[in-house]
């Protein structure tokens, strides 16, 4: 396999559609019922909507689907699902498809693309805020119900709703390989990953004066989930009041690093104050 091999385009007919159903059942293990069937990915695609592949020759590598909605007065993108086949993760597969549905929005008039993931998914945080520079302001509390049959949700289906301001100077500068250094020190996080993997938590009232908001997540919640399920049932109680709690105050996620501290790996969602803030950047790039 070589990334310069996959091609992206859309899919196209019914043949292509079965495959992107299958790979719903691959990735996801979804059942039938809950696969996002070929006839409405033909309806979505005939109105609008972003249906595309990534293909190596006739293997259907990953697939992004998305449609026209319409959020706070504005007309957007809302990218509702994107899957790559497990043995094509080491192609940038996801960040392909990703490019692509930027562009096709752009040249629809449209500057923002919304989707949701699960903030627990530290490979995922990465993906969204450091190298796409989303930005996220909204928390739903079991989003598609408090039991789903894939096994992505044994626990929960808890969702984070990201904002991609497709034309802002902050994308651009993503998409350019421009980061920001998001380091901010011996912060007190309003969620800590102690040493048995567990979460130590405090509210915003307890942080330091002068400390930037942080809600730390282990590196790898697969590891903490085989170690108990009881722990990633404690960190998702844990980030969804720290997340709760920060939005209802203003803050908003502006990014979301990686650190090896002492050994032990965590990740860290970077807030800061006043969603006018993020609003700054969807300003457009000149």
């Amino acid at each position: 396999m070589n990334a310069a091999d996959i091609v992206i385009r859309d899919l196209s007919g019914q043949f292509e559609m079965r495959k992107a159903e299958e790979l719903q059942k691959e990735v996801w293990g979804f059942p039938d019922i809950d696969v996002v069937p070929l006839t409405q990915m033909v309806a979505v695609k005939a109105s609008g909507g972003i249906v595309i592949g990534a293909f190596d020759g006739e293997v259907l590598a990953g697939f992004a689907y998305g449609f026209v909605g319409y959020e706070d007065g504005r007309v957007t993108h809302h990218s509702h699902m994107l899957a790559v086949r497990p043995g094509y993760r080491s192609l940038n597969i996801g960040y392909l498809l990703k490019l692509e549905q930027r562009c096709r929005a752009l040249e629809q008039g449209l500057d923002q693309m919304t989707w949701t993931f699960d903030p627990l998914q530290s490979v995922n945080a990465y993906f969204n805020f450091s190298k796409l520079g989303v930005v996220s302001d909204r928390y739903f509390v079991n989003f598609y119900g408090e039991k789903a049959a894939s096994f992505l949700h044994r626990n929960g289906t808890d969702r984070l709703w990201v904002t991609w301001l497709l034309n802002s100077t902050e994308v651009c500068d993503r998409l350019n390989g421009i980061s920001p250094s998001f380091e901010v020190g011996g912060v007190l996080p309003m969620t800590e990953v102690e040493q048995d993997l567990t979460p130590s938590c405090r509210g915003l009232d307890q942080l330091r004066s002068g400390d930037q908001p942080v809600i730390e997540i282990p590196a790898d919640m697969a590891s903490a989930t085989r170690l108990s399920r009881e722990i990633t049932l404690l960190w998702r109680e844990a980030t969804r009041a720290a997340f709760t709690e920060a939005f209802a105050h203003g803050y908003y996620v502006d990014g979301f690093y990686r650190e090896d501290r002492g050994g032990q790996k965590v990740g860290r969602y970077l807030l800061k104050e006043n969603r006018s803030a993020a609003d700054e950047k969807g300003k457009k790039n000149e």
